[in-house]
């Protein structure tokens, strides 16, 4: 990943919390001068050896057979948006502004291994559950479906497990902008839509190139 050192993310504690909040990640594998890649929700995890990225795929998907194989890495995409010149106060003072795209990405590179124990199967399917309904009025639950509904589904699924050996993140959020065009931003963002509101939030914490 191309990253300018103002926006470049290295601290896996930083990273991993924003995969968790993103969720959903494409996995792709370098195979034999092919990509394989899969779209996928996804808990991530501290242990003892690092930082683990669990998810599961359909047992038709073949992408769950190059488990071992080839190279593997996660990319998750956070908020992100288009950026008008015109959100630009300094636009008023000399129209030396460009439209541009702010975002949020992280990159984990790792291990993929698959797994078919049916009691980890079932462990995940509840750990991504009860992560994803959390906050609800009324939680839907693993346990609210007919145990043999949910044993038929298990068997047509693989879980994944990506031992993560190195997260990269970048994020670019207007670095180099002075404070003034920073705030106008900010505000400009703010009265769009929900994903640029929340790039408006990230850009209004984040700090600036000189601090």
């Amino acid at each position: 990943m191309y990253r300018p050192k103002n926006s470049a993310i290295d601290d896996p504690n930083v990273l991993s919390a924003a995969v968790d909040q993103i969720g959903f990640g494409a996995l792709v594998t370098f195979f034999e001068g092919a990509f394989e890649t899969t779209y996928l929700p996804v808990v991530v995890k501290q242990s003892s050896d690092g930082f683990v990225i669990e998810a599961h795929c359909a047992r038709a998907n073949p992408h769950w057979k190059l488990a071992g194989e080839g190279t593997s890495m996660f990319m998750f995409q956070g908020p992100h948006a288009y950026v008008s010149g015109g959100l630009y106060p300094s636009k008023q003072d000399d129209g030396k502004v460009v439209p541009t795209w702010n975002y949020i990405v992280v990159h984990a590179h790792g291990r993929l291994e698959a797994i078919k124990d049916g009691d980890w199967l079932h462990g995940h399917l509840n750990e991504l559950t009860n992560k994803n309904e959390a906050g609800r009025a009324e939680p839907w639950a693993v346990s609210d479906a007919p145990v043999a509904y949910i044993a038929a589904l298990k068997r047509g699924i693989v879980g994944l497990r990506f031992s993560v050996s190195k997260f990269e993140g970048r994020w670019k959020l207007e670095q180099n902008a002075s404070a003034k065009d920073r705030a106008g931003l900010v505000e400009g963002l703010s009265q769009e839509g929900d994903m640029a509101r929340d790039l408006a939030e990230a850009l209004h914490s984040f700090p600036t190139v000189d601090g």
